[in-house]
């Protein structure tokens, strides 16, 4: 299940994981992240237990999009061990986000 990032949990949630977490960084607004969000969520099923996946709302987040320099959306950044370890920006294929995912 994918999770929901926000100011009050993203540490805990995404900093702080012992597995790689995959934050897609979105607004409701935005077509291309509506694209998104069904792989998003497909991912978050298929890898739970393998990878923490979930979705950060620009909009009610702003502080921690500035923070990591999200200047276009959808942004999906990997973090592990706290980094950031990789990052994509716009539309991605299944193959690239499984392959950032899994390394």
């Amino acid at each position: 299940m994918e999770k929901k990032f926000t100011t009050d949990n993203f540490e805990a949630e995404v900093l702080k994981s012992d597995k790689p977490v995959l934050v897609d960084f979105y607004a409701d607004w935005c077509g291309p992240c509506k694209m998104m969000a069904p792989l998003v969520e497909a991912l978050a099923n298929e890898m739970e237990g393998k990878a923490v996946i979930g979705k950060l709302n620009v909009d009610d987040c702003e502080e921690i999009a500035m923070k990591y320099g999200v200047m276009n959306i959808p942004t999906l950044i990997l973090f592990k061990d706290g980094q950031e370890a990789n990052r994509v920006i716009g539309v991605q294929s299944r193959d690239v986000l499984e392959r950032m995912i899994l390394g």
